[in-house]
């Protein structure tokens, strides 16, 4: 398909931007997501850097203009780095009251507010708690706003077209991105192949879709309604092939790839559960790959189902939300018992219990560091942005299969369904790690560690003279025995203890983002990556002592943290918890750690860690 882009009156002036974030607003049924996510893969083809974050409402089915049926999708994209979806979206599309009263509070003051002033009805307004119109009782006078009739001009724009009202409504969230493309400058070719392949069966809607969308576009150039439109200038490129990518594709694609690295056939048991669901989707697609994905009836199935994966010789795999992993943590202990490979990811959000099921948190730390009972150390990692899911699952993988141990991985909602660009890496280049070789069959002792690592061998089953006990019974050392004698429990108990803490010899040391010693060093791990080294970088900047390093390994920590942590006045350590990390820094290092602490759903706003770090500079306290 040829390139089309948006029109450009002769007269129009182009402002150019550094960057710019939007956020689109409205029900459910509003098409917001997909609005969201073609903008994003427009950006994404003009070069631009990007960070997106979609907002789904907890309930399914919630009631039409409602508060709590409300949908949003934020992008931030710049001609620099994009770390964060932004803080306070610079444009606001609202399509009905409900949306704009949900998020008019972060829209920036004077930002621009494209409202669709048709669900501007005394029901819609009565819905969403408002007495009397905002665009007419003088309240947005702080903001550049543009009411547009999106119901009617979709329906003078499909005239014509055998569309009952309600499909015509389903298409003005596309009139609504055409508007947005041209005011910013995005290719049209992305959108309108997209809608093709989707609509490919419904021809009709295919053809409404494309007009609502070139519609909206022409109607931002000849309405001028906007004055000027805006232009964001490509990034720095990156070397190499790059795509947009969420934190889930790109867990889901880790894997994959630690199947072919290892040589292992990749099994991925799960049950549905927000917001980890897509990775099972994703892994569905490469059955032509060897790859086996399990639908499982409940949670406690679907990791078994993985520990007998492994037990067979795969790359036993599972994937949930905190909930989940609460009812998995049983056969945690098991698969730490007898030593298997496995890696359970675990896409956190807010709880605990059912929680806050669509809404980020980091709170289950401490569930995947302690979570299980008995002495059952594990391998803890945490990726630390959408792209980075890919890395951090590979080298779940990697340790599972040197080291013979489950391994959890921590991605959150934020990570999971946000996205930005990825550089698709050389495979060739990625190093292998097959399963060691198993000694000779008159040699075998199911728990004779190796002498490196202290993994036991991996016995499959169906192989002559290697047959060995399994369960979650206490293991006799070298024999695998069942035994209840009390030195033997210490004795393995401490050694699957040294087993996790060999980890640490060949994790790299800790990497600090700015000088290596002075008055604070911020630490991080997680999704609250983006927000603290932009923080940081704004703080160095200006001229100030800060400095920032991010965890990938949360157990074992990497060596040398403790004096990374020393060679500074004060350590702050942001979290989407009430403490959990801060806690572990203060217990392992005896370091006067100060927490800043959200449990809102939300992720952290750059200017949150800001205004902390500012106060520890000028000798506040927590």
């Amino acid at each position: 398909m040829s390139k089309v882009t948006p029109p450009r009156a002769k007269s129009r002036p182009v402002e150019d931007l550094d960057s710019v974030t939007i956020r689109f607003a409205g029900d459910s049924g509003d098409g917001i997501q997909v609005a969201g996510a073609q903008f994003s893969t427009a950006t994404a083809l003009a070069g631009n850097d990007l960070s997106t974050f979609p907002d789904y409402p907890a309930d399914i089915r919630a009631p039409q203009g409602s508060l709590y049926g409300v949908s949003g999708y934020q992008i931030h994209f710049s001609s620099g780095r994009a770390y964060t979806p932004g803080d306070a979206p610079d444009v606001l599309v609202a399509m009905n009251p409900a949306a704009l009263k949900v998020n008019l509070k972060d829209l920036r003051q004077g930002g621009l507010l494209v409202v669709n002033s048709d669900a501007f009805t005394p029901a819609n307004l009565a819905k969403a708690g408002y007495a009397a119109s905002p665009l007419e009782d003088g309240s947005l006078a702080g903001y550049r706003v543009i009411p547009v009739e999106f119901s009617q001009r979709t329906g003078e724009a499909l005239q014509g077209l055998a569309l009952t009202k309600p499909q015509v409504e389903r298409c003005k969230n596309f009139y609504a991105l055409g508007m947005m493309y041209w005011l910013y400058d995005r290719p049209l070719e992305a959108t309108l192949g997209w809608i093709s392949g989707k609509f490919k069966k419904v021809p009709l809607m295919a053809e409404a879709n494309r007009k609502a969308l070139l519609a909206g576009n022409a109607f931002a150039e000849t309405a001028e309604l906007f004055g000027q439109c805006y232009r964001v200038k490509a990034a720095p490129a990156q070397a190499g092939l790059c795509r947009n990518v969420t934190g889930n594709e790109a867990m889901a694609l880790g894997l994959l790839t630690a199947s072919q690295l290892s040589g292992l056939q990749l099994w991925y048991g799960s049950y549905p559960i927000t917001p980890a669901s897509e990775i099972l989707h994703e892994l569905s697609k490469y059955k032509n790959l060897g790859v086996k994905t399990f639908q499982a009836e409940d949670e406690i199935a679907a990791v078994c189902s993985a520990i007998g994966a492994s037990f067979a010789g795969s790359l036993g795999t599972t994937g949930t939300s905190g909930p989940g992993v609460s009812l998995k943590s049983e056969a945690l202990g098991l698969a730490a018992m007898v030593e298997l490979p496995l890696v359970i990811v675990n896409v956190q959000r807010g709880g605990p219990s059912t929680g806050l099921p669509t809404k980020t948190e980091q709170s289950d730390l401490f569930q995947a560091l302690y979570g299980r009972h008995g002495e059952c150390p594990m391998p803890v990692l945490a990726a630390a942005t959408p792209a980075d899911c890919f890395q951090v699952a590979v080298e779940a993988c990697r340790i599972a299969v040197k080291y013979m141990t489950p391994v959890l991985v921590l991605s959150d909602g934020f990570l999971g369904i946000g996205a930005e660009p990825w550089r698709v890496p050389d495979a060739a280049a990625l190093p292998k790690f097959p399963p060691r070789p198993l000694p000779p069959p008159d040699q075998f002792q199911p728990y004779q560690r190796d002498p490196e690592t202290l993994a036991r061998p991996w016995a499959r089953p169906g192989l002559a003279g290697y047959e060995h006990r399994v369960g979650g019974l206490e293991k006799a050392d070298v024999t695998g025995a069942v035994s209840y004698d009390p030195e033997n429990h210490e004795r393995m108990c401490r050694l699957r203890q040294a087993k996790i803490e060999r980890i640490a010899s060949e994790l790299p040391p800790v990497e600090v983002l700015g000088p290596k010693q002075g008055k604070v060093l911020v630490v991080g791990w997680g999704s609250t990556y983006g927000a603290i080294t932009a923080a940081v970088s704004r703080l160095q900047a200006a001229g100030e002592s800060a400095a920032c390093l991010h965890l990938r390994h949360l157990n074992p920590l990497p060596p040398g943290l403790g004096e990374a942590l020393s060679r500074y006045e004060r350590v702050l350590v942001p979290e989407l918890n009430l403490g959990q990390l801060v806690y572990v820094l203060r217990g392992r290092f005896l370091v006067d750690a100060q927490g800043l602490h959200k449990v809102k759903g939300q992720s952290f706003q750059v200017a949150e860690v800001e205004s902390a770090v500012r106060k520890l500079l000028k000798g506040g306290g927590r």
